[in-house]
């Protein structure tokens, strides 16, 4: 099942935040790296058929074998006991800073709990808690239903772990265990009670009182129904003006000025002008590259960085073909119907390594969703041959999300590139508008897995797309949150009149306060400029990035 979180910080400008869609084991993932961080979040998340078992659960309280009923086991370290997570059910996991006091968890559980009433309230569904039961109750109190169930931990400060309502929960799964160890109270859902609702709906309203409810001072929402996902085409087949259109009207509902863009035709100040070289370095590298049938994400994605790499010698190379199944509004990479894989290009892009003789090899790829593996193997093949051919040379990876794949994104980790680079690319506001097929929490999973796997990691923002200075700074500590060691901000050049337009050009000055506040937040290494893309300078961050950890 699909899920969405909210991020939500104690400031006047960014209050509650829903962010996007997660699953279970990665709801557990980032729960454990942004307990660490500098922002307060709360992941709400629609569970696949899981049974979760607290530290004081009674192993006989589960009835049967999970698996005759599609479901798994899951030990968790929270409090309470057994207790059911499916389709149709609201989990939130609150992981903010709570007072340290010997009330701290009573008084927490309570604030969780009126959140929730509150929220029933507003359905005219009357709830209310027991002594001594924690959860949300409804019904006669002399006969209570239980609706939502509560298990939490606190550490160090920090909370985690939370609540789960039943909104149109199947509840004959209940049926399975005794819920909560609780043996003779009813369970029921809103659905149970005569409340037809959408779990999207019910987090939605959420969110608010959630906000409210832990003083939080406003709500900026996005939606995670998967109605709500506008579609972008990746087929040519459609008119200019229709893409165009379509990116226009998820412009305007994230809230994009277009009065005061900047026009397409108009003169870009001189600081994000580059100096073309066609010098014999460059004119080489390009015949490599032709010879080689390879390639590179410097020609396809326009990089303005390309003669002042290629001068250099370097390169980053782009595998899986040249096509991207996505069509994110500020890539100017094609977007037909891509072709099938080439098995030879992982050992030609070694080769191309080897006649350049780099001691430090950039391989990214198009997103590749038509197929199974998102196009991992690859990325694992091209690891591996560079190495085989290669020994001395370290190897940073920029891959995509591979729609959430655990076992897709398992495959690259496995390989330990030395750099595992993902970009979050925009804030979370313009997410869904800049990146119609990504996901804001999603990208920041992968982020949180590659780091619990122990890599170095690297993300890049781009600025002049419509987002605020707090708005950039909260996305820095989000990214800081999970761990990241090196960051890249650039700014947007728009490739073509039917790409995002440029919002505004941030001065030298600008991008520099940037770079010191993110190494103010921990980075281990910032990239701040006007021209700074994903792999500019790749090598210089690594060096930094290791030589702090050292």
């Amino acid at each position: 099942m699909g899920a969405g979180a909210v991020i939500a910080e104690k400031r006047p400008e960014l209050g509650a935040r829903w962010l996007g869609r997660v699953g279970y084991e990665d709801a557990l993932v980032l729960q454990q790296r942004l307990r660490e961080g500098v922002s307060s979040h709360l992941l709400l998340l629609e569970h696949p058929h899981v049974y979760t078992m607290g530290v004081r659960t009674d192993p006989a309280h589960l009835l049967v074998d999970p698996a005759t009923v599609n479901a798994t086991v899951c030990w968790t370290d929270r409090g309470g006991d057994i207790t059911y997570h499916g389709p149709g059910q609201l989990v939130g996991y609150p992981i903010i800073d709570v007072p340290v006091g010997p009330d701290s968890t009573p008084r927490y559980v309570h604030t969780l709990e009126a959140s929730l009433i509150a929220l029933l309230a507003s359905y005219r569904i009357e709830a209310y808690t027991l002594d001594d039961f924690p959860g949300v109750w409804v019904g006669p109190r002399d006969a209570p239903r239980k609706i939502a169930a509560i298990g939490v931990k606190l550490s160090r400060g920090r909370s985690m772990h939370g609540f789960a309502l039943n909104v149109h929960t199947d509840l004959s799964m209940f049926s399975n265990i005794v819920p909560c160890g609780i043996a003779d109270k009813a369970v029921t859902s809103m659905e149970a009670e005569g409340i037809h609702a959408s779990v999207a709906e019910v987090a939605r309203s959420y969110a608010k009182h959630f906000a409210s409810g832990f003083g939080f001072d406003q709500l900026d929402y996005q939606g995670v129904d998967d109605a709500s996902q506008i579609a972008v085409s990746t087929s040519r087949e459609k008119s200019e003006d229709a893409v165009a259109s379509r990116l226009n009207q998820r412009l305007a509902k994230a809230g994009f000025s277009f009065d005061t863009a900047v026009p397409y035709v108009s003169r870009k100040p001189e600081w994000v002008r580059s100096e073309v070289n066609l010098g014999v370095e460059y004119r080489s590298l390009k015949h490599l590259v032709r010879d080689l049938n390879l390639v590179t994400v410097c020609e396809e994605a326009g990089c303005p960085n390309i003669y002042e790499c290629w001068k250099d010698g370097t390169a980053t190379f782009m595998i899986n073909g040249e096509r991207c199944t996505r069509a994110c509004g500020f890539c100017l990479v094609d977007t037909s119907k891509p072709l099938p894989l080439d098995p030879s290009e992982p050992k030609r892009v070694a080769e191309a390594v080897a006649a350049l003789n780099l001691s430090f090899a950039v391989v990214t790829a198009v997103a590749r969703d038509d197929l199974e593996d998102g196009g991992s193997e690859a990325f694992a093949a091209t690891i591996h041959e560079i190495r085989e051919l290669n020994p001395s040379c370290s190897v940073e990876v920029l891959i995509p999300d591979f729609k959430g794949d655990q076992v897709s994104l398992e495959r690259v980790l496995q390989a330990r590139p030395d750099v595992l680079n993902h970009n979050l690319e925009t804030v979370l506001r313009l997410h869904r508008a800049v990146r119609p097929s990504a996901n804001y929490v999603r990208s920041l999973t992968v982020l949180a897995r590659a780091k619990e796997f122990g890599l170095t990691t690297k993300s890049g923002l781009i600025v002049g797309m419509g987002e605020s200075i707090p708005e950039l700074k909260s996305v820095m500590r989000d990214i800081r949150s999970v761990g990241v060691d090196i960051l890249t901000v650039g700014q947007y050049l728009r490739p073509t009149r039917d790409h995002l337009p440029v919002s505004r050009y941030y001065h030298p000055d600008e991008f520099a306060a940037l770079r010191e506040y993110a190494m103010s937040i921990g980075f281990r290494y910032v990239e701040a400029s006007p021209l700074a893309r994903s792999s500019y300078h790749a090598r210089q961050g690594s060096d930094a990035a290791a030589g702090a950890m050292a």
